[in-house]
């Protein structure tokens, strides 16, 4: 009986050896993939690669042309208010963005003189959903020329267009909120 048993036992403690060596190795692997964000120094080489490739040197080029520059100017002018959640006060321009935008629903609005694109993101029009009705339902009641206040947390521009573009996060017309946007559910 004992030459039965002491093989068993010894058996057994080479194994669960084995399992808690491999478990430790799985650990430490798993402890090291995750990605590091990259530092600032690989940011700005990164950078400095794309900037040299074609999109990269035609991006540049209309930063650097008054139209990039006016663009630029116009988002400096909000960036305040974009910061603080701010109240801004505009007037709808145009109920339809520019040709072959690719912003989904938005409208054209005048803050402080300068045009902007109030981008609302893509509109579901899927018909076969258990709640039909459209978020932006409110939004397409606008007329041009009327006034709205306006909130958000972002403020975007591409080379694609000659304004800057406003997240459309709050909207406001005559004191009555038509439009606000609901936070993703499941995090970020």
């Amino acid at each position: 009986m004992k030459k039965i048993i002491f093989p068993l036992i010894l058996v057994l403690v080479v194994v669960s050896g084995l399992v808690f060596a491999n478990r430790e190795s799985k650990t430490e692997i798993s402890n090291n993939s995750i990605p590091q964000p990259p530092t600032a120094a690989e940011k700005k080489a990164a950078r400095k690669i794309w900037e040299a490739t074609p999109a990269g040197i035609i991006y540049k080029k209309w930063e650097a042309s008054p139209e990039g520059k006016k663009v630029y100017a116009g988002a400096a002018k909000i960036r305040t208010s974009i910061k603080d959640y701010a109240n801004m006060e505009g007037v709808v321009t145009s109920l339809s963005l520019p040709p072959g935008s690719r912003l989904g629903f938005g409208v054209m609005v005048r803050i402080n003189g300068d045009d902007y694109i109030l981008s609302f993101g893509p509109e579901n029009t899927d018909k076969n959903t258990s709640n039909n009705k459209n978020e932006f339902e409110q939004l397409h009641n606008l007329k041009v020329n009327d006034k709205i206040m306006v909130k958000s947390h972002f403020v975007s521009y591409a080379q694609k267009y000659s304004y800057p573009i406003i997240a459309g996060d709050y909207v406001e017309k005559d004191g009555k909120i038509i439009y606000k946007r609901v936070p993703r559910k499941g995090g970020c």
